[in-house]
């Protein structure tokens, strides 16, 4: 299921957030937030009509509105469905993701932890998590979504929650391609470095020494180097698999750096091209930085 803008009226779109504690709420607050909601914590369910209103007033700055509930709330169910029923009568239609998982997957979660149960009280861990659940139950059944994360990792939890309400742009892994001279030391900033010295520099060429890699002259003499191609071919095949795996992770954000001694010739030629190559994949956004060009 895929959540579609074009169904919420006033331009916002509306997710209540709530089930089972110690069921991921959080984790899928966070993924939401990282998506591009605007997401609250824990709302007096009074407040979330106001809320949603001031957010269908912004002009477009809040679009789309997550409110993660639990049954610290008073008169938590009561309160919540009579919102729900106000904000459907409104146009905005909101969906509700309920997250639960089995009472040994709980208990496991909470011993982990060390902490108490909200509705434990005096009593053992599983009468909070049994009231808890008899509490919820009526809510359960209306969810639009539920999610048992029994067997979810954190990782596999995002990804069902970006499936669901995410966008093609707010998955998107979005890489910089950072080239810079080493003389004036490496990027604090680069999730990798690497190192295309081993290359010849154009720098000892004098019709291309004060040229830089932008320059079509020294942009054929450095892809035309032994080496040059298979470095690249081999390079992006490892940036296809190490962009996968930063998507299943999470990881939205990649910064390439690519090194040669004072980043003017060749780290600049390799980068565009790599960049090239990049932004012909699926769900890759790539920008191309050069740090140190224009300082020799």
């Amino acid at each position: 299921m895929t959540i579609d803008p074009a169904d919420h009226g006033q331009g916002v779109e509306v997710t209540v957030v709530t089930g089972l504690s110690g069921a991921g709420r959080s984790t899928a607050a966070k993924c939401l937030e990282d998506l591009g909601w605007f997401v609250v914590d824990n709302l007096p369910p009074e407040l979330i009509s106001t809320m949603v209103e001031l957010g269908a007033k912004a002009q477009g700055a809040v679009t789309k509105v997550a409110v993660v509930m639990d049954v610290r709330s008073r008169a938590f169910t009561e309160d919540l469905a009579s919102i729900i029923r106000e904000l459907d009568a409104g146009g905005y239609k909101p969906r509700v993701l309920f997250l639960e998982a089995t009472d040994e997957v709980l208990i496991r979660r909470f011993e982990q932890v060390r902490r108490g149960h909200p509705l434990q009280g005096d009593g053992r861990l599983i009468d909070g998590i049994k009231a808890e659940r008899d509490l919820l139950a009526p809510l359960r059944s209306d969810a639009d979504l539920v999610l048992d994360t029994s067997t979810l990792s954190v990782h596999q939890l995002r990804a069902k929650i970006e499936d669901t309400f995410g966008t093609e742009a707010s998955t998107t892994t979005r890489v910089t391609v950072l080239s810079f001279g080493y003389k004036y030391g490496i990027p604090m900033d680069a999730d990798l470095v690497m190192d295309v010295r081993f290359l010849p520099n154009p720098f000892w060429i004098p019709e291309l020494k004060d040229l830089t890699g932008r320059d079509a002259d020294v942009r054929n003499y450095v892809l035309t180097q032994e080496g040059a191609e298979e470095f690249l071919d081999r390079y992006h095949e490892l940036l296809r698999l190490i962009g996968a795996g930063y998507r299943r992770e999470g990881k939205r954000y990649l910064t390439v750096a690519i090194g040669c001694t004072g980043g003017k010739h060749r780290s600049v030629t390799i980068s565009e091209e790599l960049a090239r190559r990049l932004a012909d994949e699926d769900r890759v956004a790539v920008k191309v930085v050069h740090r140190d060009l224009g300082r020799e």
